[in-house]
């Protein structure tokens, strides 16, 4: 993977479910021109996989704090994840 680009595993925790954190997060990571995938988690956690230009995967993260109107984010964890290959294109998965 070039040097600029990044992958990252995130679980964002607490209150993201129910909120349309998945679709927000898809718009957003569209704009930003990233690909992965978002799913809830039977945990009440939101996970995702983002992946893209290393300054847009950053930006994500940063935005991932704040989530959509109605969110309540506890906390944001990430970790690379350089060995999984992204998707084209970003989806939602169950």
């Amino acid at each position: 993977m070039p040097e600029d680009r990044k992958t990252a595993l995130v679980r964002i925790t607490g209150r993201v479910q129910g909120v349309c954190f998945r679709v927000w997060t898809r718009d957003e990571a569209e704009r930003l021109g990233l690909t992965g995938w978002v799913r809830n988690e039977s945990d009440g956690s939101v996970t995702a996989l983002i992946a893209g230009p290393a300054a847009a995967v950053d930006t994500m993260l940063g935005r991932f704090w704040k989530g959509p109107p109605g969110a309540s984010v506890n906390d944001v964890a990430s970790e690379d994840a350089s060995s999984i290959e992204a998707p084209t294109g970003f989806r939602i998965t169950h």
